[in-house]
């Protein structure tokens, strides 16, 4: 199968060769790694070219935008500009973040998983950061959820989904529009990937109704947006981030902002999160 991966970055020069070298030591090489290097002002051109010198199947690609890390829309476009490089001679197609150290088995066990399964349309390994000089996992999310960090499509699902969606959100809608489209998705808890800037380190304040005005954009209506900000807010241990989430709902509702899926899949989405949220209820 082969594999093209995206990776954007900005000022990622203290992990970008770490990412970079792991991919390079993978039993099952891709066959394209294109790196968005999107307005950095450190070394990470310089050290993304010199991996692009040594091996072939790296590029780089140097691209001017906003230097404010808002989650969602900056990554996406960089994702995007990415993409428009390569050309459709992929099986899989992964978008990365700058900052993550992949385990040498990686691509080879994620090979497997889409082989044995023509239905499985996302697939990934499991985000670990380092606290008190241990690896732990990274539990912002369930562990059915594939993380942002670390996506890969197949080429057809990909598709179907209508790509990336330059979004806060965009790392939900995606997995959600997959199962729409009866696609299935697997995490392999076998797969420790190290994550190296733990996820929200470089957001903005600018970025912090982004989550609620995502949900409100994912057709979540009242009752799942206020059940999905407590949830994620007490992950976070933070009363204020519940406060900013219902305020980006209301905000957006308030200007009427266009969605970004259809009524029916929205429908869909509703009756999933509801059924999910039901399940956990059930089984306490």
């Amino acid at each position: 199968m082969n594999f093209y991966i995206i990776i954007p970055a900005h000022n990622e020069e203290d992990f970008i060769g770490k990412t970079l070298e792991s991919l390079v030591q993978q039993t099952t090489l891709p066959k394209a790694v294109v790196v968005v290097n999107d307005n950095s002002n450190d070394n990470t051109q310089t050290i993304c070219e010199d991996y692009a010198s040594r091996h072939p199947w790296i590029s780089v690609l140097n691209s001017k935008s906003s230097d404010k890390h808002l989650p969602g829309s900056k990554i996406i476009h960089a994702f995007n500009k990415g993409l428009n490089t390569l050309d459709a001679n992929y099986d899989i197609i992964c978008k990365f973040d700058a900052d993550l150290i992949f385990p040498d088995n990686y691509l080879e066990k994620l090979t497997n998983h889409f082989k044995a399964n023509p239905k499985l349309g996302m697939a990934s390994g499991f985000c670990y950061i380092q606290k008190n000089k241990e690896w732990i996992l990274e539990n912002l999310t369930n562990k059915d959820h594939i993380r942002g960090a670390l996506k890969a499509y197949r080429k057809d699902c990909f598709n179907q989904i209508g790509q990336l969606k330059a979004s806060m959100g965009w790392d939900t809608v995606d997995e959600l529009l997959a199962k729409y489209n009866g696609w299935e998705i697997l995490t392999d808890e076998t797969l420790h990937v190290k994550h190296l800037k733990p996820t929200g380190k470089s957001y903005n304040k600018a970025s912090k109704y982004l989550q609620g005005e995502a949900m409100y954009k994912m057709r979540y209506e009242f009752s799942i947006t206020l059940i999905s900000a407590l949830k994620l807010a007490y992950k976070k241990g933070s009363l204020q981030l519940f406060r900013d989430y219902m305020s980006g709902y209301f905000k957006a509702k308030a200007k009427g902002i266009d969605f970004l899926i259809s009524k029916d899949e929205g429908k869909f989405i509703r009756n999933l999160r509801w059924k999910g949220i039901l399940n956990k209820f059930s089984n306490k």
